[in-house]
């Protein structure tokens, strides 16, 4: 026979069948109870926010309104539970509480919650539960939960604790072992099993009180086995945000199934917490700590004996329907799945999209003074891999997600293991130190290398070059300040504004927007800043026609208006934009004002459509510019090439222009190399569009650096462009900036890229803008209040603004005008002065004596070759006799114009001897 009583009261329970006061009688009181039932712990708090409810009904949330409807307080009674009726407690005796005179100690009465604890914990008496207890190296989870911090701190912010992981591996665990997440029930007297489909786990949350007093709140997790880590992530910390905020509701509370106490935090190893009804087992985490024989060690004793912190879990069960055996299993479970098996940890970095492995389980490699030193060479020769081949494992696509490896730098190649992590090597001097943790050599090499940036640079011979790269990136990761934060996100939202206007005012016609690549405007504006603080005359730039409205507009100072006015076909009356040129082939001159007040001169170069011819017209005006200037100015004015990536591999005129960048009849000082790599061509995928890995591999053979930068990561582009421009101005010597990014719509605004392209595009179209992208990462990590993106964004929608009411309210007649004065070359460009004068070409016989002198007057130390020597004295003889050869001739035409002061530039194949070997303009010593 079954019976049913209230634990609390003092007398025998009597059998159901002859009870005349049953609970079960009362309709309203027992359909309280049952659904107070599933509430479990939290059963106290219901009646404390019922009374809130009856006292002020506006002050409970309204999700709680219909669950009071109809509700009847528990006057603290227990909940009514079906016990056997052998199995009965003892009736206790009554205690009377009187009033004493003793000074040591009060008694009062437990009221409220405190007093719904005690009713509770005396009904979980009911439940015959026993513990299984598993002790695990904490070792792994320590170290991947660095790893994972450690990435998200660069990303969106946030940070992961040691009971997210645990709990993730509960809930996988509880799935493969699903006899955990059972449950014991009576149906109709008669014991069941309740086969939960669902893994609802619940979780302990204590919370301080504004009196000093603790409340604990056990709240679930709904669903838990269907997510994946992020996604449990993210649902913990709402629940724990609705915790702390008074904000749970009654659903947070119901069909718990299985529940993570954590009593660890606060220093308890072991634990065995009380399980309530309704629920198959719970699961206690201890503290993390070294065995106790180790508690009195050095941190390098524990390192070299590799000694790892242990976890004790405890999995407390409902012995009615789980066995130990069963428990055991799940337990075991736990402890794999902490270990790395069955893919836990890359599971869980997948879901996050960290985009490198997590460190693996493995087991020491015994020490010995022979394998020190095999251990520090083999650090050696990772700090080398990194610096060779670590660009492959950069994350530098913002399109595909892919955890990148390689076996070059995989440390269990090198025998290497976690457990040498903590443990000191000689590095070389690299880092600035001359020993570091492995952990923390790891660490700098992949903030260096693997991150959003990968460099590749040993290909350069000089080993000067090298290290000065080396001493700029091989330090600790660095956040730029806010104010640097806060003029990225204003140039994100400025080149955002502009391409949204145009889409939406200018639908349909072609302007090969920048979008997907926006952070190429924070790149330019950072190069340009440094080359206004450096005292740069001039900046010159050629680029195609992909982003050239942005570019005009936001870097070189083209009124939006001027733009708006050319895509209605308007030009200013003197203006030779109106020759019918395209908007996106113009080019315009402006000055760049720096944000602490240096300028530099900006030329923008109109090109054609023909990709990469402007590269050697522009590295043209540039020297011709450059030769204008004093000697020690020379490299004053600053070439900028933009590129698009298939027309930089595929162009020959890319490596021809590379060729001449280091000669000295044509070199510039080094040109800054902008590749936006959208990752296609028109609709050539890179993979039939080039052989080599990358789009760049062409400027290694210049010796040029290589950076690859993820365009979503806008800090990191900022950051790159400043190394490269510092880069130019130590070495003098081109450098290359792939900005990996993507195409948002279609070669043009008229073209659907998801022809050719739809797997592409159906990420694309699904993907945040950067400037969205990049806003988050800045409130997630805490670097900007939300109240500064607000502002961000409100400066977003006032730009937005003013360019409509530029293109509607500016005087026409200025456009296609420019009232700067404009700097190139340190001289004022000239304004027209009508005709030119007359040229006089002739020249006097003095000048022609003097050019032959110079053919056969030879300094005394100089050797002419014995062959070359009577060709010149016939020259004189030529003019004696008024015969005169064609290598005559250019010599007196050369000669002349020197006279005059007048550069002259023999450039090409044989133009100093001449193909036929009859110039002989210039002389060589034999």
């Amino acid at each position: 026979m079954v019976s049913k009583c209230k634990l609390s009261e003092p007398r025998t329970c009597e059998p159901a069948s002859t009870r005349k006061d049953t609970v079960v009688n009362d309709d309203g009181r027992a359909n309280t109870e049952r659904r107070l039932a599933s509430f479990g712990p939290n059963e106290w708090l219901v009646d404390e926010i019922y009374q809130q409810f009856i006292t002020d009904k506006s002050s409970v949330d309204p999700a709680w309104w219909e669950f009071f409807e109809g509700y009847s307080p528990s006057d603290q009674s227990p909940l009514a539970i079906a016990i056997p009726a052998a199995q009965a407690p003892p009736v206790p005796p009554t205690a009377t509480l009187t009033a004493t005179t003793s000074t040591t100690s009060t008694t009062s009465a437990l009221k409220g919650p405190a007093a719904r604890v005690v009713t509770n914990m005396e009904a979980s008496l009911a439940v015959p539960t026993a513990t299984s207890v598993r002790s695990v190296p904490a070792k792994l989870l320590i170290d991947n939960r660095v790893v994972i911090n450690n990435h998200l701190a660069r990303g969106r912010g946030g940070k992961i604790s040691f009971t997210h992981v645990i709990g993730y591996a509960i809930v996988r665990a509880a799935k493969e072992v699903p006899a955990m997440n059972a449950a014991y029930q009576e149906v109709d007297g008669k014991p069941a099993l309740v086969t939960n489909n669902s893994i609802n786990l619940g979780l302990a949350i204590d919370l301080a009180k504004p009196d000093g007093s603790r409340q604990l709140l056990v709240p679930n997790i709904k669903g838990a086995q269907d997510m994946d880590f992020a996604g449990f992530w993210a649902t913990y910390e709402e629940i724990v945000r609705k915790a702390r905020g008074g904000k749970l509701t009654v659903e947070d509370f119901t069909g718990t199934t299985v529940s993570l106490t954590n009593p660890g935090t606060i220093g308890t190893t072991h634990s065995v917490p009380r399980l309530m009804m309704g629920q198959g087992c719970i699961v206690g985490v201890g503290a993390m700590e070294y065995p106790a024989e180790w508690e009195g060690a050095s941190a390098e004793t524990i390192a070299r004996n590799a000694v790892s912190k242990i976890l004790t879990l405890t999995s407390t069960y409902d012995h009615r329907v789980i066995q130990g055996a069963q428990s055991g299993e799940f337990l075991r479970r736990i402890h794999q799945l902490l270990l790395g098996e069955g893919d836990f940890y890359d599971e869980i970095f997948r879901s996050l999209r960290i985009p490198y492995e997590p460190v693996r389980w493995a087991k020491d490699i015994s020490a010995s003074h022979e394998t020190d030193l095999s251990k520090t060479v083999r650090v050696q020769e990772i700090i080398h891999a990194y610096r060779v081949r670590g660009h492959l494992m950069a994350d530098t696509d913002p399109l595909e997600y892919q955890q990148r490896t390689h076996p070059d730098l995989d440390v269990l190649s090198y025998d290497l293991t976690l457990w040498d992590l903590d443990r000191e090597f000689a590095t070389g001097g690299f880092g600035g130190r001359s020993l570091m943790k492995l952990r923390e050599i790891l660490g700098v090499l992949r903030d260096s290398y693997t991150r959003t940036v990968g460099i590749e640079y040993m290909h350069i011979q000089d080993p000067g070059q090298r290290q000065w790269i080396q001493d700029r990136v091989e330090i600790p990761h660095a956040k730029p300040d806010r104010d640097e934060q806060l003029r990225i996100l204003h140039k994100l939202n400025e080149a955002e504004a502009l391409e949204s206007f145009l889409q939406t005012k200018y639908v349909g016609q072609k302007r090969f927007s920048l979008e997907g690549a926006e952070s190429l405007i924070p790149l330019l504006d950072a190069v340009l800043d440094r080359a206004a603080n450096e005292n740069i005359i001039e900046v010159a730039i050629g680029m195609p026609h992909r982003g050239r409205l942005n570019v005009l507009t936001n870097i070189a100072g083209k009124s939006y208006a001027q733009i708006f006015r050319e895509f209605e076909g308007q030009y200013g009356e003197e203006s030779v934009q109106g020759s019918g040129d395209v908007k996106y082939h113009l080019g315009t001159t402006g000055t760049y004002t720096a944000p602490g007040g240096a300028q530099t001169a900006v030329y923008l170069a109109a090109n054609p459509s023909h990709l990469e011819a402007v590269n050697p017209v522009l590295e043209g005006i540039v020297r011709a510019k450059q030769d204008l200037l004093p000697g020690d100015r020379i490299y004053d004015i600053l070439p900028v090439l933009m590129h698009g990536d298939a027309a930089f591999a595929g162009q020959g005129v890319v490596a021809e222009t590379l060729h001449l960048s280091q000669l000295q009849g044509y070199r510039t000082g080094g040109t800054v190399h902008i590749v936006v790599n959208n990752q296609v061509g028109f609709t050539t995928s890179p993979k039939y569009g080039r052989s080599s890995v990358y789009a760049t591999d062409v400027a290694r053979m210049v010796q040029a650096p290589i950076f690859h930068v993820n365009g979503d990561d806008p800090e990191a582009v900022v950051r790159v462009a400043q190394l490269a421009f510092e880069f130019r101005q130590a070495f003098h010597k081109d450098v290359v900036v792939d900005l990996v990014c993507y195409r948002r719509r279609g070669h043009n605004e008229a073209d659907d890229p998801s022809l050719t392209q739809p797997l592409m595009y159906a990420i694309i179209d699904n993907k945040r803008s950067v400037r969205k992208h990049y806003t988050e990462g800045l409130v997630g990590r805490g670097d900007i209040t939300v109240d500064e993106a607000e502002t961000a964004l409100k400066h977003f929608q006032e730009h937005l603004e003013k360019i409509f009411q530029e293109t509607h309210g500016s005087d026409a007649t200025a456009f296609g005008t420019h009232d700067q004065d404009i700097i190139s070359g340190g001289q004022r460009e000239l304004e027209p002065q009508g005709p030119a004068a007359e040229v006089v070409s002739g020249i006097t016989s003095t000048q022609i004596e003097t050019v032959i002198a110079s053919q056969l007057t030879m300094p005394a130390d100089f050797t002419i070759h014995p062959r070359l020597a009577p060709q010149l004295q016939r020259r004189a003889q030529m003019v004696a006799d008024d015969a005169i050869d064609w290598g005559m001739a250019e010599a007196l035409a050369v000669g002349s114009l020197l006279m005059e002061g007048r550069s002259v530039r023999l450039a090409g194949q044989d133009s100093r001897r001449g193909t036929f070997g009859h110039r002989h303009m210039v002389i060589v010593d034999k």
